[in-house]
């Protein structure tokens, strides 16, 4: 072999280790500069109003139901609990609220009450899941998940965002989970992976931040002789 051919192949390679190594160091710095944001955004945050949408993805029968509705949401560094409220309006009216590791959901259309803790949740309340990531610190994040940078992104409605894949460290009742975190720190997009494959997606838009939020928005009423199922 020449000694040109070998200068042109040692060239080469030096190129693409260098532009593997660049690759590499600018998805680290993403990914940290990411998280610093998630952070500090998570330190701001005391109440979020919000429209949401929510996809839950069936892979056995291979079918998508989507949801429509309206969020409110206050993170659980304000009081040591966690406050969540969704009212969906398609297809079906239901209201749903979680406070700490309690739920309780009102399905309208059938006058029918559930209530339980979200750990054994096996329907919409799952949703809190996914919303708990704004009520994670960088330290709880780092303590509990790997994760994985997967490059920028554009939401639904034109967001740019920084895609997040994070795997939890110890047994947990999903296998994974995908932040799309937009420029402020504020998780737009999370899809919740279940271990039989099954995704939940929820995407929020139209964000009201730190308004005024009390007991009172998260109580929901319903007629008193319903016997909540638990």
């Amino acid at each position: 072999m020449s000694k040109f051919l070998r200068t042109g192949f040692i060239a080469i390679a030096l190129t693409f280790v260098l532009s593997v190594l660049t690759v590499s160091e600018t998805s680290a710095q993403r990914t940290s500069e990411a998280l610093k944001r998630m952070d500090a955004h998570f330190k701001a945050l005391k109440s979020l109003k919000a429209d949401v949408k929510m996809e839950k993805y069936n892979k056995q029968v291979t079918e998508t139901d989507v949801y429509t509705g309206a969020i409110k949401y206050v993170p659980k560094s304000v009081n040591g609990k966690m406050y969540i409220r969704i009212d969906w309006e398609k297809p079906v009216e239901e209201r749903m609220a979680v406070v700490g590791n309690e739920y309780l959901i009102y399905r309208v259309k059938q006058q029918q009450v559930y209530a339980g803790k979200t750990s054994g949740a096996k329907n919409n309340a799952n949703a809190s899941n996914a919303l708990a990531f704004m009520s994670m610190s960088r330290k709880e994040l780092a303590d509990n998940f790997t994760y994985r940078d997967l490059g920028t992104e554009t939401v639904a409605g034109g967001t740019q965002t920084i895609h997040l894949e994070l795997t939890p460290k110890t047994a947990a009742n999903y296998k994974m989970a995908h932040l799309w975190v937009d420029s402020n720190g504020m998780p737009v997009m999370i899809r919740i992976v279940e271990n039989n494959d099954d995704t939940m997606t929820l995407l929020l838009s139209n964000l009201k931040k730190n308004e005024k939020l009390d007991g009172r928005d998260f109580t929901i009423d319903y007629p008193k002789s319903i016997k909540p199922i638990r």
